[in-house]
């Protein structure tokens, strides 16, 4: 039997990570008081049961002690009952803005501040995420790339070590993205925008793409950053970053920087036991 426990934090997804475990055919329990979780375990673990996959929600409560939960599983463990953990996260500015966005009130927010709920929260359950053996940030996801991460871990059964890698295109002119781990500079490459029938086209068209990656330096270019970011994963992974931005920037984010993002994410995907996803932040702006 494969038994998960899907936990984090509050906002992170994880009702939503619960239900997509529903869908992909898991026997789903959320909520659980703390004093029933050790028999529910027992219950579902008797031989000949035809439930083999099992999901249970576990989140900090106001009324109950996380500690408590914690101690019981660790006797879970003792008793030689194997089970996965997944935590859910998401940084705090995301997490404060999703409780805003639902009027929700924060479980550990007494004073009914979120940002102090939420700082209580990562408190507590520091040593769960630390524990944890896949932990899924969704500050940026979107609802199809958690189930292509979900599907991966649980489906697929690929191996899999809670790095998501993104690779962004941008333009220097609107900012560099204040999120971004590594920046890369593709400005040195010709601009598409002063040839006419270029000018109003982006790196998704592959007219654009081909004129782009039709200079040399620009595909010597991808064959080192390919190389330099499949040394650096590993090595992030061992130092346990969860997430990593890769910034690929032109003037204004339409043609350069698309191109060469859309090249390194084809590259890229599929390659490592990572999750991976594409983000084009300016390509709908004005300019070059």
């Amino acid at each position: 039997m494969r038994f998960v426990i899907v936990t984090g934090m509050s906002g992170g997804g994880k009702s939503t990570a619960l239900k997509m475990l529903e869908d992909a055919g898991f026997y789903c329990v959320d909520n659980l008081p703390i004093s029933l979780i050790e028999k529910f375990v027992e219950l579902v673990s008797v031989p000949g049961s035809e439930i083999n996959k099992v999901a249970l929600g576990l989140d900090v409560r106001a009324d109950q002690s996380f500690e408590e939960t914690t101690r019981i599983l660790d006797q879970l463990k003792e008793k030689g009952y194997d089970f996965e953990i997944l935590f859910m996260d998401a940084n705090e500015t995301s997490l404060i803005k999703r409780y805003k966005e639902t009027r929700r009130i924060h479980p550990l927010a007494a004073d009914g501040r979120v940002e102090d709920g939420v700082k209580r929260e990562r408190k507590v359950l520091e040593n769960v995420r630390k524990n944890a053996d896949y932990v899924l940030d969704t500050s940026k996801l979107l609802t199809r790339d958690l189930k292509e991460e979900l599907d991966r871990i649980f489906i697929k059964n690929e191996e899999y070590n809670s790095l998501m890698v993104t690779v962004m295109s941008f333009g220097f002119k609107h900012g560099i993205p204040a999120d971004a781990d590594l920046v890369f500079d593709v400005r040195f490459l010709p601009n598409p925008f002063y040839i006419d029938e270029l000018k109003r086209k982006t790196g998704n068209d592959r007219e654009v793409q081909e004129y782009v990656m039709g200079f040399p330096e620009a595909e010597s270019f991808m064959e080192k950053l390919t190389d330099l970011i499949q040394f650096l994963i590993p090595n992030y992974v061992k130092e346990g970053k969860y997430q990593l931005v890769i910034a690929i920037g032109c003037t204004g984010g339409k043609h350069r920087s698309v191109t060469l993002a859309n090249e390194l994410y084809k590259r890229m995907k599929d390659k490592g036991k990572y999750g991976m996803k594409l983000y084009h932040r300016d390509i709908t702006s004005q300019g070059t």
